[in-house]
């Protein structure tokens, strides 16, 4: 009696045993499923370069490369790109600002997310390609700045506001997510470290670049 008593006890311990293991298991499976972050998807500019190069060569632009900056993308990370035609890759990449577009009404999200106007004195970004026009002087970052000339309806006010490409020593050279850029009155603006690199090949190229600012 007492053997098959102790047997019916081991018995039970090794049930109870088995079963908590078997709870944390799925506890731990559970737990560890919810936490993992899986990295998000690289967005694909293919068509946005294929298009590029296509006008590019359309209407006499540079061909070794063109500027491309994704407003969707957080201000607190990369989103102005150089593309190399000949390498077919991203060679650099960078902070890059947003208009506040506060001017004519609220914008409680100008921070995070950009609007767009045409309007002088909006203060609001404009999207669309650009030619990179003449070389001047700027009073911000490293006191250099490039007129940009819109080429579509959205962004043909872009001499008459003023919107030209430039670089402001508050804009960082580094990625700063979860913080955000300043914000400008629509101008792209980058880190003065950057915008010696942009200086350093538009003063080498002969032909106009293209700039294209996309959402």
């Amino acid at each position: 009696m007492k053997l098959i008593h102790s047997t019916k006890l081991d018995m039970m311990r090794n049930s109870l045993f088995f079963t908590i293991v078997l709870l944390l298991i799925c506890c731990n499976i559970g737990h560890s499923t919810k936490n993992i972050q899986l990295p998000s998807p690289a967005k694909s500019y293919a068509k946005n370069h294929q298009e590029a190069r296509s006008f590019c060569e359309m209407n006499g632009y540079a061909t070794d490369f063109y500027y491309l900056i994704d407003l969707s993308i957080h201000p607190g990370r990369f989103r102005f790109f150089i593309y190399d035609f000949k390498k077919k890759v991203i060679t650099h990449k960078n902070i890059v600002t947003h208009g506040s577009c506060d001017v004519f009404e609220a914008n409680p999200d100008q921070w995070e997310k950009p609007k767009f106007d045409t309007r002088k004195d909006s203060h609001c970004s404009m999207k669309g390609k650009f030619k990179i026009g003449k070389r001047d002087y700027s009073s911000w970052g490293i006191n250099v700045k490039y007129w940009l000339h819109g080429l579509e309806v959205q962004n043909q006010s872009a001499v008459d506001r003023m919107v030209v490409l430039h670089s402001w020593s508050a804009v960082s050279n580094h990625e700063i997510y979860p913080r955000v850029s300043p914000l400008s009155w629509g101008c792209p603006a980058v880190s003065d470290a950057f915008m010696r690199k942009l200086d350093q090949q538009l003063q080498a190229t002969k032909k106009p670049v293209l700039l294209w600012i996309i959402e």
